[in-house]
């Protein structure tokens, strides 16, 4: 179990996820691959859209924030080798994805997420996981 993927939209449910991962990855010395689906409330978006001069540009700037920041907390919780990943589509097709194409040992997710990543429910999105992906997926309260 050395390739340890997680999933996150930045909220406080897909946090505890990356804690865990983390905590996972630092204990076996595996690495971290953290993911974002683009999938932004639309107000957010028409927000940034207007300061940043477009919706890709905006789309952008909240997928490398979130990113960049749960980087940075994995990295305190000592996790030595980190990647970062964007995607964007259907929540659970596209993680799903990214952890075959990454070969992911193990996914994990948080329990309920903003946006697309809200469904992240048991019984929806969540549960396309368990029944989907090809590896262990772990889903933390």
């Amino acid at each position: 179990m050395q390739r340890i993927m997680v999933a996150t939209d930045g909220s406080a449910s897909a946090n505890r996820g990356l804690d865990v991962a983390a905590a996972l990855a630092r204990a076996v010395d595996g690495e971290l691959l953290i993911v974002t689906i683009e999938d932004f409330p639309a107000e957010a978006i028409r927000v940034l859209a207007r300061a940043e001069g477009g919706i890709g540009e905006a789309n952008e700037l909240l997928c490398n924030r979130i990113l960049l920041e749960a980087k940075e907390r994995a990295e305190r919780v000592g996790v030595r080798r980190i990647g970062i990943r964007s995607g964007f589509g259907d929540a659970a097709k596209a993680i799903i994805d990214a952890a075959r194409r990454e070969r992911s040992d193990v996914l994990v997710v948080g329990r309920r997420g903003r946006g697309q990543l809200a469904g992240l429910l048991l019984g929806s999105v969540s549960q396309e996981l368990v029944s989907r992906a090809s590896c262990i997926v772990v889903v933390v309260p």
